[in-house]
């Protein structure tokens, strides 16, 4: 098998250095806010959906979640999900075997209390 076939496998860490320096900050803010605005949690096999507030400012803030957090964080695939009629908004954060504890770790201060208890969160 030659390098050019090898599946990229980047390490479960965060590298901060892939974004502008002028723009961590924003982005610490933006998941900040974003991450106290879960209503819900769901635990999927490889990661965890969550439940925000179907509004056009939470769903640009997702947006602009997802493009910063891809950059310093390339291991995670992200899905937005719209239900339909006004529902909820879901956004997905997966990856690999051994993502969850990385996921709650990295965001898990950023969530309410309330949520982690009813989601049964580590």
């Amino acid at each position: 098998m030659n390098d050019a076939n090898a599946e990229k496998v980047s390490a479960f860490a965060c590298d901060m250095s892939a974004i502008e320096p002028d723009r961590k900050d924003e982005h610490m803010v933006t998941i900040n806010q974003l991450f106290r605005s879960v209503e819900d949690i769901r635990e999927l096999p490889n990661g965890y959906a969550f439940r925000l507030p179907n509004d056009a400012d939470v769903l640009l803030r997702t947006t602009k979640f997802v493009a910063f957090e891809r950059l310093c964080c390339p291991f995670f695939g992200f899905a937005i999900e719209l239900e339909p009629e006004g529902g909820a908004l879901w956004l997905s954060l997966t990856g690999r075997d051994g993502i969850k504890p990385f996921i709650i770790a990295e965001i898990g201060d950023h969530l309410g209390k309330s949520v982690i208890s009813r989601s049964n969160l580590q």
